[in-house]
Parts: structure tokens; sequence; C-alpha cells
């Protein structure tokens, strides 16, 4: 209950459910991908399923690295991958997804859906695990909280941010922010900037998201690749 009560929670809930459904994109299509041969009803089951042990698996993966965080230098390694990822986020490759295999029964289809998770979810974990700093209940409550959206509205998703590159733009920053908190809370980094912390953990952050952002709106002066809408 003292968790609902505290703003900075809904403001941490907020940041882990909009990365969450940025970076889960390539999940749902996967999920799409992997059941549209089956008949109507189990393909109602292998997305409810696929989703559910993907998102079991994604909790036990930012638990682990959440612990992983904890050790020096691993947190600046992650940040600077994240970065890497926001980058890349607002400068998408233009992937049709059209090698994903489709699953030949219901059983086949959620193995399909649970190994490409595993395979894919690397940045997912990450930004999840740096926006929750360490609260497992606030990444089960986001994770939770953008299930379903995952799951059902991934068309939706995808002609949004088709039509409104600045969607994209703004998640962007918003994981180059994430990222760059990650990267100062690194025990070196502290110690580096001595009492110069503080003050690093307050602006440059917002700098880094701010760059992302600026450098998703100059790319997308060119034609910006559309994501798939076909399920």
């Amino acid at each position: 209950m003292l968790h609902v009560l505290d703003p900075s929670f809904w403001f941490h809930l907020v940041r882990i459910a909009v990365l969450n459904l940025l970076l889960s994109g390539d999940n749902a299509l996967v999920i799409a991908l992997a059941v549209r041969t089956l008949p109507r009803r189990q393909q109602a089951l292998g997305q409810i399923w696929g989703a559910l042990g993907a998102v079991v698996l994604r909790l036990v993966g930012v638990a682990a690295v959440g612990l992983l965080l904890q050790v020096s230098f691993l947190p600046l390694l992650g940040g600077a991958i994240l970065i890497w990822i926001a980058f890349r986020l607002v400068r998408p490759s233009d992937e049709s997804g059209g090698d994903i295999k489709h699953g030949a029964s219901l059983g086949h289809a959620i193995w399909i859906i649970l190994v490409a998770d595993v395979t894919m979810s690397l940045d997912n974990v990450l930004a999840i695990a740096a926006a929750a700093r360490g609260d497992l209940f606030l990444v089960m409550f986001g994770i939770g909280l953008s299930l379903p959206i995952v799951v059902w509205g991934a068309a939706l998703l995808a002609r949004l941010m088709n039509r409104h590159a600045w969607i994209v733009w703004i998640g962007g920053g918003l994981l180059g922010h994430v990222a760059a908190e990650m990267a100062l809370d690194d025990s070196v980094v502290r110690a580096f900037l001595g009492d110069m912390a503080p003050v690093a953990h307050r602006f440059v952050p917002v700098a880094v998201g701010i760059v992302i952002a600026a450098l998703g709106w100059r790319a997308g002066s060119r034609k910006h690749p559309r994501a798939a809408e076909t399920f």
C-alpha cells in the first residue's frame, strides 16, 4: 500500500510500462507469426500462454540482471549498451520478420515464442532493470500492466509508430535517460565524480535523452522505416 501512495512509484511505473511497450514490438510480432497457422481458438491460447511464459522468463532475467548490476563496472557497461539500443531504436532497421517460423501445433508455437523472447529481450530486460532500480514489485506491476497491450495491441502500436514517428523519438530519449541513470549509478563512476555526482545525476540523463530524441528527429527528415502491421 505504501508503494501505491508514493508519487515516485507511479513515475517509475509509467517509465517501465512505456519502455516495455516500446521495446516489445519485435516480441509481439513473434507471437503473431508463431500462431498464425493455428486454428482461431488455439491462436488465442498460444498468444496467452506464450506471452505469460515470456513474462515469467523476463521477470527471472530482470531479477538476475538486477543482482549483476550491483557489481562494479557492470552498470556502466549496461548503460552503454542501452544508449546504443536507444540510437538503434530512433534509427530502426527495416525488418519484416518474415523469417520467423510458425508453430505446427499449440505446444510448438509456445516453444517458438519462449525461445525467441529469450534471444530478443536483452534490451527489454536491461531497460526495465534500470528503470526499476531494484524494485521487483515495480517490475512485476509494470510488465503486468503492459502485457495485454503487447499481446492484443501490437498491430495498433505498429500503426501508431508508423504514423507518428515522434513516439519513437520520445521513447528513444526516455531510454537514453534511463541508460545514463544506470551508468551514473555505477560505484566506480560515483567515486570518480565525487561531489559532482548529484549534479551529474540531475543534468546528464536529461541531456542524453534530449540528444537521442533530437537525433531521431533529424533522422526523421528522411523516410522512416515502417513497422510491420500485418498481424
